[in-house]
């Protein structure tokens, strides 16, 4: 990535953090507009994951060992699951669980390993904010 590049990513994310490290707005949909996260409800997290291409939910209990992915770092962690306004989960992949929208089942936006209960991440690339 180039200078210019990481600098726009870092002026991007500087207007999604408040103060106190968490989102200032509303994490929604990329599809259908729905809302995931309310503002100040998750804080940033930077942690390398693998997270399968976009699809619909049916396609994505079939890609244990698939390659067909993206390497994302940037995230909102939140700590409970019943923080979220609209999420669901897919079947369990290997120790994996991939967040989805639960309004137009789009997905993975993100991802919770079901060894660590309260580590549930959305990547920042895979939502909107508004």
């Amino acid at each position: 990535m180039d200078n210019d590049q990481q600098s726009k990513d870092s002026s991007d994310r500087f207007d999604l953090l408040s103060e106190d490290g968490k989102n200032r707005k509303s994490v929604v949909c990329q599809r259908c507009g729905s809302k995931v996260l309310c503002p100040g409800m998750a804080v940033f997290a930077e942690k390398e994951l693998v997270l399968p291409s976009m699809r619909k939910k049916s396609n994505l209990s079939t890609t244990e060992g698939s390659a067909d992915g993206d390497t994302l770092t940037a995230h909102w962690l939140v700590d409970d699951m019943y923080t979220f306004e609209n999420v669901g989960f897919t079947k369990d992949v290997g120790r994996i669980k991939y967040l989805i929208c639960a309004d137009c089942e789009i997905g993975p936006i993100g991802w919770h390993c079901l060894d660590d209960k309260k580590s549930f991440y959305v990547a920042l690339e895979r939502v909107n904010h508004t």
